[in-house]
């Protein structure tokens, strides 16, 4: 049974993930991704450095009390935004995995549009220090101008907010085991993310099981959207939704974090989010790879002991979940 209690205006509500040993986890990702790419190689072992400009983040590892937190949803985005849906990611996270130490928050939402003055996607990869400073290395992608071209943006240490929507993977940054993926040349038809959840959901079944962490496509492109400014018409279907979207194909290397889960778990979760950012100026909702034979993935994930469901819509659909 969900524990549930009420933070200022918000709905905090929280279970326990059943959590397999990561060897365990990696006999399945292995044989679940060995299906779908010709060259695959799982193993556990320490976290390398994170914050290597390879990489990206603002911590070294992800270990220490991983959690998964989601917050608002689609439904609070379609079939029209509702704008006062706007949240403080640095509260609610530190209410999230509460106590002394470090913090990092990685993943998926919307971005702070009041920050752009326009609808974005958000790529989160936040720092909590153990004084409650915001050290922010998120970013912003948006749809620009007449040709519509991507635009990547850091966002400022000073605004510590989404909007809408997010996925999160949190944990104290700390070093430690996880899975290590490296696969290439694609040779099936499910996305990198969705073939390591798949797997997951035909081994466990019932019991829900989570995971966060980053991955990199390293070579080839990959089918990605950037949201457009807030849709003045409803969108009331998967068709209306893809037509409003921007989709681009974005070049390697694309850093991508994000969250993953096996089942709702009684609590309308999303089960798969992952946005990526570059060295360029490219960033948005990761798809598939579009170069099935020049793909090559190399991901760091790890297993989350709890979820935290944060503002959770009352009224739900499934449109815009992929």
């Amino acid at each position: 049974m969900a524990e549930s209690l009420v933070t200022g205006e918000l709905l905090y509500e929280e279970k326990p993930l059943y959590v397999p040993p990561l060897q365990e986890l990696k006999e399945i990702i292995q044989s679940a991704l060995t299906k779908n790419f010709e060259n695959v190689s799982v193993e556990v072992g320490d976290c390398p450095d994170l914050t290597d400009p390879f990489y990206g983040l603002l911590s070294s590892g992800l270990g220490g009390s991983p959690v998964l937190l989601e917050v608002g949803g689609p439904p609070f985005l379609l079939p029209l935004v509702q704008r006062s849906k706007v949240y403080n990611v640095k509260e609610i996270v530190q209410k999230a995995l509460p106590g002394k130490g470090k913090l990092l928050a990685i993943g998926a939402g919307a971005g702070p549009f009041p920050l752009r003055n326009t609808n974005c996607e958000g790529i989160f990869n936040m720092a909590i220090d153990e004084q409650g400073n915001l050290k922010n290395g998120s970013y912003t992608a948006k749809v620009h101008g007449a040709e519509e071209v991507c635009v990547l943006e850091r966002i400022p240490d000073s605004d510590p907010r989404c909007a809408l929507l997010l996925n999160l993977y949190i944990s104290r940054g700390a070093p430690g085991p996880v899975v290590k993926v490296k696969c290439s040349k694609r040779t099936g038809e499910q996305n990198f993310v969705e073939c390591v959840r798949k797997g997951l959901e035909s081994h466990y079944k019932d019991k829900c099981v989570g995971m966060g962490g980053i991955f990199v496509l390293k070579k080839g492109a990959a089918h990605q959207h950037v949201m457009r400014d807030f849709s003045k018409t409803p969108l009331h279907s998967e068709e209306e939704l893809n037509n409003w979207l921007k989709f681009y194909n974005m070049p390697a290397q694309l850093n991508a974090v994000g969250t993953l889960l096996t089942n709702e778990h009684g609590l309308d979760l999303r089960l798969q989010h992952f946005h990526s950012f570059s060295k360029s100026n490219w960033g948005g909702h990761y798809h598939h790879d579009t170069t099935p034979d020049e793909a090559e993935y190399e991901a760091y994930l790890n297993v989350a002991e709890r979820v935290v469901r944060v503002d959770r819509p009352l009224e739900s659909h499934k449109i815009g979940r992929d």
